[in-house]
């Protein structure tokens, strides 16, 4: 397997709900570290898993909307909490779509697999990981 991974970041604020939660129920700020790996099983004719430069393009495009913002407040996460986790699969989605419309150097049926991780500290992240199909 090869894999070609880009990273961004992206700080937000925002609450969750239930008990499990403590503290972080109230309204907090978050600066997540997010890292995108675009896996295939060979390399193209250009002896590359992907367009380095697209895919990076594609990472900010899907964080670019979450900049800066209140999470809380944006209609698509109406009552959801929005944990690594769940941003995780978000993040997958996008860039997935992005895959199979063949934006990023390649045919999207040769990407297998991408894995989204998102650093929430030094200490703590979480992971999602999928075909893009």
């Amino acid at each position: 397997m090869f894999a070609v991974e880009v990273r961004d970041h992206v700080m937000i604020a925002h609450s969750f709900k239930g008990e499990l939660f403590g503290p972080a129920q109230a309204l907090h700020g978050a600066t997540f570290v997010v890292d995108a790996a675009f896996i295939a099983q060979t390399l193209d004719s250009n002896g590359v898993v992907i367009d380095i430069g697209r895919a990076h393009e594609a990472l900010k495009e899907v964080l670019g909307p979450l900049n800066y913002k209140n999470l809380d407040d944006l209609p698509q996460f109406a009552g959801v909490n929005t944990t690594t986790e769940f941003l995780t699969k978000h993040v997958h989605d996008h860039l997935a779509s992005v895959a199979r419309a063949g934006q990023l150097g390649r045919s999207g049926d040769e990407i297998e697999r991408i894995r989204i991780t998102i650093s929430e500290s030094h200490v703590a992240r979480a992971w999602y990981e999928a075909p893009i199909a």
